[in-house]
């Protein structure tokens, strides 16, 4: 402030003048204190060790590992590699032998490459089905005058026109390795080459049910004959419903029953009045 303006304040103006002063400074001196206890902390956060999982609350998954130092590498000890031992009865052997030296062009004949280095290649060959023909003959007998047809060969009787193995193959699949109709179709077309629909494949689980209740039987009598039975259930979904799976074993067979009550008549029915010890 110009000192013409001063001196031409009264006394009263002066002295507002110089509170109001003494105010800003007081006000800005406030301000660096607070300013400079901030500064303080925050140097002593920098000096203070990082929080980590074994030191603070923070959890586990924050944590950092520290590097591991690099270690010299040490050389693998060796040792004698194990290689798929060679078939006994391999079903064809292939000589690779040299006409000629590759590098000199020098006659070569079996007495010169006495050493063999030898290795199996093992593959699956072609699978594709086999289908036979029978052709019937028919006619009219020359003498009587009646019709008459040769008979079916055995094992080639008409109706379906599928074997036993494909039938043995389709059930243990379905079956056993748990492959549903759709896949089933489409395995047998890519691994085998053979078209067969969905229901062809119901067909033939169908009429398998005949010689597996037959077989089934001798194994529920020798459950009932077994001093020792135990039995135990789980659910099974049977046409969009809830039946039970039971198994009922003795001490030399186990036999599978579905029902669709888990109630305790599956296996007094079952049982057939026959009384174990146990």
């Amino acid at each position: 402030m110009h000192s013409e303006i001063l001196k031409a304040l009264s006394k009263d103006d002066l002295l507002a003048l110089l509170l109001a002063q003494q105010g800003q400074t007081e006000a800005q001196a406030a301000q660096i204190g607070a300013l400079t206890a901030r500064i303080a902390e925050l140097e002593a956060r920098l000096d203070a060790p990082r929080k980590t999982p074994s030191n603070s609350g923070t959890p586990l998954s924050k944590g950092h590992k520290p590097n591991r130092p690099e270690r010299p590498k040490t050389p693998r000890r060796g040792r004698p590699g194990v290689t798929r031992a060679l078939a006994v009865h391999p079903d064809r052997t292939i000589e690779a032998t040299l006409d000629a030296c590759p590098c000199c062009g020098h006659a070569l004949g079996p007495a010169d490459q006495p050493d063999v280095h030898a290795y199996d290649h093992i593959d699956l060959p072609p699978i594709s089905p086999v289908v036979t023909r029978i052709n019937r003959r028919r006619g009219v007998c020359p003498c009587c005058r009646k019709r008459v047809a040769a008979p079916a060969p055995e094992g080639f009787e008409p109706g379906s026109p599928f074997g036993l193995g494909l039938c043995a193959l389709i059930i243990h699949l379905h079956v056993t390795q748990a492959i549903g109709f759709k896949r089933l179709v489409r395995l047998l077309s890519e691994v085998f080459g053979l078209t067969l629909s969905q229901g062809a494949v119901a067909n033939i689980l169908a009429r398998a049910e005949a010689p597996l209740l037959a077989a089934a039987a001798p194994i529920a009598a020798a459950v009932r004959k077994s001093p020792f039975v135990g039995s135990d259930e789980t659910s099974a979904r049977v046409r969009s419903k809830t039946w039970w799976q039971w198994v009922l074993l003795g001490s030399t067979a186990i036999c599978h029953v579905i029902a669709d009550t888990r109630a305790a008549s599956v296996v007094t029915t079952f049982m057939g009045g026959a009384q174990p010890e146990v």
